[in-house]
């Protein structure tokens, strides 16, 4: 797995204005893999995040804002949010394709529990095992988790969502959100989410 993973997912850097607009039809085009839906599929605002799992900024998004950001525009029908991959390195592909593999009912708790549990395994002397000894905690067996990763379908979908952010979004960093096709860049906080849902709402029928 890490020797097959070692050279994957070259990402190229480049200027771009972090409210950078983009098609909404095209950014919402179908994936090499289903995309992660988290909340009402027809609400009037939707919010792309690509993320990794290794990212720091990803992970302080998720366990400081996403929680509050969630209960109020989530959960309420007012957001529909995407979680896409964009793995800034190995260990954080091998985390995507062991949520991928756990199954449609377990992959956001295993996303949950890998930004949780990140420094264990992201900073691990050995991070495979650790790796391997936090997905214990999703009833995954060191051979049901080697078997995922030799999963090239999956390998391959995670790369090619990863290429196809780069080359058609110009995404070259995580986090970095689409709301309803505006491209912003960094944790934002919920008072930043704020003032960009607020008005896209109120202009909704």
């Amino acid at each position: 797995m890490v020797g097959s993973l070692a050279t994957s997912l070259v990402f190229v850097r480049g200027s771009l204005s972090a409210q950078e607009t983009v098609d909404q039809a095209e950014l919402l085009q179908p994936g090499p893999l289903p995309d992660k839906v988290i909340g009402n599929p027809d609400a009037p605002v939707t919010v792309i995040e690509y993320a990794s799992l290794t990212c720091h900024h990803c992970r302080n998004f998720h366990k400081t804002t996403w929680p509050s950001f969630k209960a109020k525009y989530v959960d309420t029908g007012k957001v529909r949010f995407i979680v896409r991959e964009f793995p800034l390195d190995p260990l954080a592909t091998a985390g995507f394709m062991l949520a991928r593999c756990a199954g449609e009912d377990k992959w956001y708790p295993v996303v949950d529990m890998l930004y949780q549990t990140g420094e264990a395994w992201n900073h691990a002397d050995k991070p495979y095992d650790a790796l391997v000894q936090v997905m214990r905690q999703a009833g995954m067996g060191r051979e049901t988790v080697e078997s995922c990763l030799r999963d090239e379908k999956i390998y391959n979908g995670i790369r090619q969502i990863a290429d196809r952010a780069t080359q058609s979004f110009k995404v070259d960093s995580t986090p970095t959100f689409f709301i309803n096709g505006r491209k912003e860049v960094g944790a934002l906080s919920l008072d930043r989410f704020e003032k960009i849902l607020e008005p896209l709402l109120v202009a909704k029928p």
